[in-house]
């Protein structure tokens, strides 16, 4: 299975994550195309049959730059080869904003949502507050979702 990894990161967290992401993902037999400036047609050119987004929240629960043409861009466009394909998200950002807690996340599957996209697991909230290592705290939730990706 092909797994496109997006992220919208503003100090590298969730790129990090990404990127561990990717290897346990690479580790599991799963071939993954993960790039940070991924444009719609890296993303087609590649051909995924499932997605991973991760991605921070910044101000008031906006995706990061990175990531906003990306998001634009597929809002725009709706791919309809991507309809019914696996995707899941992964949030990262800090409960002490209170509503804006992972919004990016929550951008990112409502544009999951609007592509058509099958939520195989329910997003992920790594709060900042509480989690030195996001990645290594991300690890079961992954372990869950290579799992359903391979079953």
């Amino acid at each position: 299975m092909k797994v496109a990894i997006l992220s919208g990161s503003v100090y590298g967290t969730a790129e990090e994550v990404a990127r561990h992401a990717q290897s346990l993902m690479n580790a599991a037999g799963l071939e993954t195309f993960y790039n940070p400036r991924a444009n719609l047609a890296d993303l087609q050119a590649f051909g995924p049959q499932a997605f991973l987004a991760v991605t921070s929240t910044t101000g008031m629960g906006e995706l990061p730059d990175n990531l906003q043409p990306l998001h634009s861009t597929l809002r725009d466009q709706l791919p309809a080869a991507w309809r019914g394909l696996p995707g899941a998200v992964i949030a990262l950002g800090d409960a002490s904003y209170g509503e804006t807690f992972c919004g990016g996340g929550e951008q990112m599957r409502e544009l999951f949502a609007e592509l058509g996209l099958r939520e195989v697991q329910e997003m992920l909230r790594l709060d900042a507050s509480e989690s030195v290592t996001p990645e290594t705290d991300a690890e079961p939730w992954l372990a869950g979702l290579i799992a359903a990706l391979k079953g």
